[in-house]
């Protein structure tokens, strides 16, 4: 299978699992040895800027400035303690990878300083936790209709509003989701 690192999943209307039911993931790596993602439409309730306070990395009385994300994700059930920052270029940070030309993802904790500043990425979503894939795992589920995939655009990673993104990825199809079977067929 071709790898669809950089494409979102969307979670097919059958999909029952409580935690990706009508969820969309950014897969930022998929391979042979298997897949890891993360989920960005399912907000946790802790805003970012109490989450920095929290965290010693804000002074008490921080806030961060209209116009930034203020919104933390459920990345995923695995690690769910352990955060991530999927971001527009930054450079500079300890523990950063290049995903695309235009999105990164780092896990130290030295680019939460950044956010909220113009230090920091123009653009960023922040998750705790992350999905994970074993290999040949995320090809089953695709097998059994579990999940449509499309490459990954980064006004629906950062600028649809979340409620709104897992009905803006499947209208991205062009096709009426809700119409869809979840029966696998075989010519």
């Amino acid at each position: 299978m071709e790898s669809l690192s950089h494409h979102l999943l969307i979670a097919m209307p059958s999909l029952k699992d409580p935690f990706f039911q009508r969820s969309v993931t950014y897969l930022c790596k998929h391979d042979d040895e298997g897949a890891m993602g993360l989920v960005i439409n399912q907000p946790i309730e802790l805003e970012l800027d109490d989450l920095l306070r929290q965290m010693k990395i804000k002074e008490e009385d921080f806030v961060l400035p209209a116009g930034f994300c203020n919104r933390v994700m459920v990345g995923g059930p695995v690690l769910p303690d352990r955060g991530f920052v999927l971001h527009s270029p930054l450079h500079g940070m300890a523990s950063s990878q290049v995903l695309t030309s235009d999105l990164m993802i780092t896990t130290s904790k030295d680019i939460l300083s950044t956010l909220g500043s113009h230090a920091g990425p123009a653009q960023y979503m922040v998750a705790l936790g992350y999905a994970g894939w074993d290999a040949g795992q995320l090809e089953q589920e695709l097998a059994k209709n579990s999940w449509l995939t499309i490459p990954a655009e980064l006004d629906l990673l950062f600028d649809v509003p979340v409620e709104e993104r897992w009905s803006e990825a499947t209208r991205r199809l062009g096709i009426d989701i809700w119409q869809l079977s979840s029966e696998v067929g075989h010519a």
